[in-house]
């Protein structure tokens, strides 16, 4: 998590509060998912914005290991209340937000040294046995592995009949990595293999993938509202704030880019909310399709636009029902 962008999304949250009796601002008539810390009051936002600066020393090596009783008793609430009131605010609970910081910053230092000793000390961890404990939810992959844009990787795929055309889903052994839409196989499979140039193998194997390429296609045919799959997936730190942004997008319903962006704390980022959607490689499974333009237009999508609304549609028409 960008713990500027989360200071930020708190300090104009707090704003809007001091400012809300004195200049009500008229509300838009587009749906749109209110900010999760939109019923915060001002004391309680900086309670949160407190904690998320105790963390950040904590990594830094400033302050000595916090708890959340300690950061509790700081801020003067019982652990129980500051749990609740950071996941509300932030999404997430404080352990997590610090999870994040430091898988964030171990990123960040081992894409620029290569080295994973130096990077697990650089981001706050203990050991080194730390970091291979967490890796697989930090970085869907070991460190080492990231380090070299994923090389090793042994990678199934499977292509079939869709209501939106041939229809690939790929993945390791972790989790789904790839989904796509296309018509043709050949360049389905290219597509695949330029997404995974250092994989160690991409082999086709229809019975490995049956059960996740199942669960897609009832999806795309509007018979099955929620997709639960194991991920294998490589992100920055705010291509998964976006993601999360929007598989918390209900079934049926749409966000525009800035409406995410304003969301995340950052509503000057709606074009990079738009690249994050166009990167992202599980499509359907993370649901970018229900990202639009702020004119409520289509916008772009991986796999062409006319699948993009085919989706909507079909999403439209089963939550009416």
């Amino acid at each position: 998590m960008d713990q500027q962008a989360a200071m930020r999304s708190l300090s104009e949250e707090r704003a809007r509060d001091d400012g809300a009796a004195a200049a009500p601002k008229a509300r838009s008539n587009k749906r749109a998912a209110p900010a999760r810390n939109a019923r915060l009051r001002p004391a309680q936002l900086r309670a949160v914005e407190t904690v998320c600066q105790l963390i950040e020393q904590e990594i830094d090596g400033e302050i000595e290991r916090q708890t959340l009783a300690s950061l509790a008793e700081t801020v003067g609430l019982s652990p129980w209340h500051l749990q609740r009131l950071f996941k509300q605010a932030l999404g997430v609970s404080p352990r997590e937000y610090g999870a994040a910081r430091r898988a964030e910053r171990f990123r960040a230092e081992l894409r620029e040294t290569g080295r994973v000793a130096e990077a697990t000390y650089g981001a706050g961890y203990g050991s080194s046995s730390r970091v291979y404990e967490n890796a697989d939810r930090a970085l869907g992959m070991t460190p080492a592995t990231y380090a070299k844009g994923g090389a090793g990787a042994r990678i199934v795929f499977s292509v079939a009949d869709s209501p939106l055309g041939r229809l690939l889903v790929a993945a390791t052994g972790k989790g789904v990595c790839f989904v796509a839409l296309g018509e043709c196989d050949a360049e389905l499979e290219a597509e695949l293999r330029a997404e995974f140039p250092a994989a160690r193998s991409i082999e086709r194997d229809d019975r490995a993938i049956q059960d996740s390429l199942e669960v897609l296609m009832a999806f795309i045919a509007g018979q099955t509202p929620h997709l639960d799959l194991p991920l294998d997936v490589r992100a920055t730190a705010f291509q998964r704030r976006v993601w999360a942004e929007l598989i918390a997008i209900p079934y049926g319903e749409t966000r525009t880019y800035r409406e995410i962006a304003e969301m995340l704390g950052r509503p000057e980022a709606a074009r990079a909310v738009g690249r994050a959607c166009a990167t992202n490689p599980v499509s359907l499974v993370i649901p970018c399709h229900r990202a639009l333009r702020q004119d409520g237009h289509l916008g772009g999508y991986r796999w062409g636009l006319e699948r993009k609304g085919r989706l909507l549609g079909t999403e439209a028409r089963e939550q009416e029902v």
